[in-house]
């Protein structure tokens, strides 16, 4: 499957601590890790694991940050457009806590330089979904107009930045939303809910909740114990587009794209590692369906 993941691309510095202390307060650094990170990267580094065929789509800087995410996501096997902007590649600083809760720290950067008219027609034609992440308002609508033009399914995570920047324009041509509790709360008294045919609702350790269909399903997650929450919400959302698009039922989907965020917790960083076997040993005890 061919999915376009289109937004930020960051270079990430995660650092550990043993707590987060209060102002005038000290904590201590317990480890200290670097990688390519951004919500695009994040995902599209998901669905590789999971046997899809992902594009990044973004812009990054002319420099060694820049480099370094575009060899990164090769390595794993993610193919990369990736704009070279003026501004030096965006870098994030994830500060996670014992708990594995996380804050960030971080700069724009470049990585919204890139432009609609970046990603070739062409490319956008042979692609099997398009998945946006947070990003200049204007260029997501215009990427979710070409593709459903093109009668290609897309999906939205805008990230914590919904309620600070107008997306209803990218959301009337969005099939799926992705959001967590508060961003929810914003959609709905914003009356984005009902643009959108499916919206799913991340809430955490706590599972999440699908609206499709006039239908409302559930589902409760799975009990792990986490080391680094972030980049969970991404993984969980390669994990519904992959199960949605393979056949499975909202239901199913929910199960999987759960069992995706929780799987994302236990290692360090914000881009996750996953297969299906670990997938199905949360999902389903171990053994696979016939179709995911």
């Amino acid at each position: 499957m061919r999915v376009i993941c289109a937004g930020h691309v960051n270079w990430d510095v995660t650092l550990h601590v043993d707590h987060l202390p209060k102002p005038d307060g000290e904590g201590r650094i317990t480890d200290r890790s670097q990688s390519s990170g951004g919500s695009a990267a994040n995902v599209a580094v998901a669905l590789a694991g999971l046997d899809a065929n992902p594009l990044v789509f973004g812009s990054v800087g002319p420099d060694d940050h820049g480099t370094m995410a575009r060899r990164e996501l090769a390595a794993i096997g993610v193919e990369t457009l990736l704009v070279e902007a003026d501004a030096s590649t965006a870098v994030k600083y994830l500060i996670v806590d014992e708990t594995g809760d996380v804050v960030v720290l971080g700069n724009d950067g470049a990585n919204e330089a890139f432009e609609p008219s970046d990603l070739p027609a062409e490319t956008l034609a042979e692609a099997d979904h398009l998945h946006l992440t947070g990003q200049d308002p204007g260029t997501a609508a215009a990427l979710a107009r070409d593709a459903a033009t093109a009668d290609i399914p897309v999906s939205f995570d805008p990230g914590r930045r919904l309620p600070f920047r107008d997306y209803a324009a990218v959301l009337r041509h969005a099939d799926i939303l992705f959001c967590n509790d508060p961003e929810a709360d914003h959609a709905r008294d914003s009356g984005l809910f009902e643009t959108v045919p499916t919206v799913v609702v991340k809430h955490g350790n706590c599972g999440a909740t699908a609206y499709t269909d006039e239908r409302t399903i559930t589902n409760s997650g799975y009990p792990v114990e986490p080391v680094d929450t972030a980049g969970a919400g991404d993984a969980f959302a390669a994990g519904y587009i992959l199960a949605s698009a393979q056949g499975s039922d909202p239901k199913r989907a929910l199960a999987v794209a759960n069992a995706c965020g929780a799987l994302a917790t236990r290692s360090t960083g914000a881009q996750a590692s996953l297969d299906w076997e670990s997938v199905w040993k949360l999902v389903d005890g171990g053994q696979p369906p016939e179709t995911p």
